[in-house]
């Protein structure tokens, strides 16, 4: 199995005989076949958890449910798509019911979980596919299942898949992540499909747990993430959650667990285990556990510019190191302060320095830019390269301190430079579509082959309406625009020459980008005379278009609704 639509399967589980069109409702996810011939199949465990035997209740501290613990009734199935064994019609899908072997938790998963998740700040986990019942049972998040399935004895698929471990993983990394949208929902139409991304982080002991911002939909859950190497696909993780929310914020990001720990735990248990992978156990002993392949890609993190995090009291957002002393950020981040936080990620842990605020842009101009000195030098000497030119459609990250914050360093997202906008030929204003969440504000937009600074990031899209925020739509400032006044800076060190900032032409001043500093979060009037407003009028019943300001732990909404009145 070369690729990772050969590996992947769908999983039913049901208290019946399933039938398309029967009223037994069914629930669905993908899986990974660790071994075709064997027909051994690992999934997500949260599909199993309305099947549970009442009469067997289950302690906190459970780390293995057995098939002996679920209903009598509970039939499973898979679905697959078996190309050797259907050579002539690869798109021919077989049905076939599995047996459950256990239920394991993998407790270096759980562990990273609970610390960075757990907490104040409203994250949610679920699935548009789970109904009520199996989305109250969060235990079962860091579960995962593991299925024997009937093949073909004359199947000449012997090898085990090929997987590595996630400890070699890096930030950056490219991976292909493939799972079946909507689970059982016509197969014929979503089964395996693919999806491609980036590592965005990581926690957690031996990389247990990894972000990736690959977009993934309800029912993939339990499909794989694999990284790809000489045209062979190398399996590093199982999807745990493809969505995730945090305080009502879309984040994003698909939650994955590595899959040589989920091995290692079903590893360690006695009896069953070991019958079931009768021939194959040891292969995936001595082979697979001893990472047949690093993480070796270079994610080009040494070309990046420096990112920090900055906080103001309970508010924090990113910043971009200039140099050893100064920090590029927005006006919303520091938040009218002089004096601020702004802390170095280094090797897995924080350097703290305080920093002052030299200048900060008005609410009234569109440039959301703010000039922080340190008041210690830093010994990170890196100093970004600012672009010259913006190519629409090239291949961009963004870094910076979004949704984690400073549990685990600066995620990474990946996308593409989706639109510059211009006024009078200059570029003032860049759009993409990598993953921008709270916290993300005053990041650097990077070009990714090269690591030259395209932008700080500024805002992304919330339809207030709607109360939907859209990550993958954003805005950021051009270095372009602000590298004559930081050459300038340099030169004099006359923070008073950022000042022209303020003073925007009024053809930008007329765009519907937020200028209040996030004290309203419903309608406001138009600020500007009826004769010059330059906004299209609305009827006072159309919803209002919104674009967020992004500051983790306050989303800070601004709102400019286009009725003049």
């Amino acid at each position: 199995m070369n690729t990772a639509e050969e590996a992947c399967c769908v999983v039913t589980v049901s208290e019946q005989l399933f039938t398309p069109g029967s009223e037994n409702k069914a629930t669905s996810c993908s899986g990974v076949f660790l071994h075709f011939q064997s027909g051994i199949v690992v999934c997500s465990g949260i599909v199993f958890s309305r099947f549970i035997n009442d009469t067997l209740p289950i302690k906190k501290d459970t780390k293995i449910l057995y098939s002996e613990s679920f209903k009598k009734k509970t039939k499973v199935f898979v679905d697959y798509t078996h190309f050797c064994a259907n050579p002539t019609d690869r798109r021919k899908t077989s049905r076939r019911e599995a047996h459950l072997v256990m239920l394991i938790n993998c407790l270096e998963f759980q562990d990273a979980f609970h610390k960075i998740f757990k907490g104040p700040e409203n994250w949610d986990f679920y699935s548009g596919g789970l109904d009520t019942e199996v989305l109250e049972d969060s235990r079962f998040l860091t579960w995962f299942a593991l299925l024997k399935v009937p093949t073909s004895p004359n199947c000449p698929c012997k090898e085990t898949i090929p997987w590595m471990k996630s400890g070699s993983l890096k930030k950056g990394c490219h991976v292909i992540a493939c799972g079946s949208p909507f689970g059982g929902l016509c197969p014929d139409l979503f089964m395996n499909t693919i999806s491609k991304g980036i590592v965005s982080n990581l926690a957690g002991d031996e990389n247990a747990l990894i972000l990736t911002d690959a977009r993934c939909l309800p029912g993939t859950e339990g499909g794989g993430v694999f990284i790809s190497k000489g045209g062979t696909s190398y399996l590093v993780g199982l999807i745990a959650s493809p969505l995730c929310w945090k305080s009502e914020e879309w984040i994003g990001l698909t939650l994955v667990c590595s899959v040589h720990l989920i091995l290692k735990n079903m590893l360690q248990t006695e009896g069953s285990i070991k019958e079931t992978l009768t021939g194959v156990s040891s292969q995936l002993v001595n082979g697979s556990l001893q990472a047949p392949l690093t993480a070796n890609r270079g994610s080009g993190l040494e070309l990046y510019p420096g990112v920090v995090l900055v906080e103001t009291g309970w508010l924090w957002g990113s910043g971009v190191l200039l140099n050893q002393n100064l920090v590029l950020t927005c006006r919303h981040v520091v938040d009218e302060k002089s004096e601020l936080t702004v802390k170095v990620n280094s090797g897995g842990r924080f350097h703290t320095v305080r920093g002052k605020v030299l200048y900060s842009s008005v609410v009234s101009s569109p440039y959301d830019i703010a000039i922080v000195e340190l008041q210690e030098a830093l010994t990170d000497k890196r100093t970004p390269r600012f672009t010259k030119h913006f190519h629409t459609g090239e291949d961009v990250v963004v870094v910076g301190y979004g949704a984690l914050g400073s549990r685990c360093g600066p995620s990474l997202t990946s996308g593409i430079l989706s639109r510059v906008i211009t006024h009078q030929s200059q570029p003032v204003m860049l759009q993409t579509t990598c993953a921008v969440q709270s916290g993300a504000s005053g990041g650097a937009v990077i070009r990714s082959d090269t690591g030259e600074l395209l932008g700080i990031v500024s805002s992304n899209t919330r339809d207030y309406a709607a109360k939907v925020t859209y990550p993958h739509l954003n805005f950021s400032i051009p270095v372009t625009l602000l590298e004559p006044l930081l050459r300038r800076f340099a030169q004099t060190g006359d923070a008073a020459v950022f000042n022209v900032l303020d003073s925007a032409v009024e053809d930008v001043r007329k765009w519907p980008f937020p200028i209040h500093p996030g004290k309203y979060k419903g309608k406001t009037k138009c600020d500007r005379p009826k004769s010059n407003c330059g906004l299209p009028r609305r009827d006072e019943s159309a919803q209002p278009h919104i674009v967020s300001r992004i500051a983790s732990n306050r989303v800070c909404v601004f709102v400019r609704v286009f009725v003049c009145v």
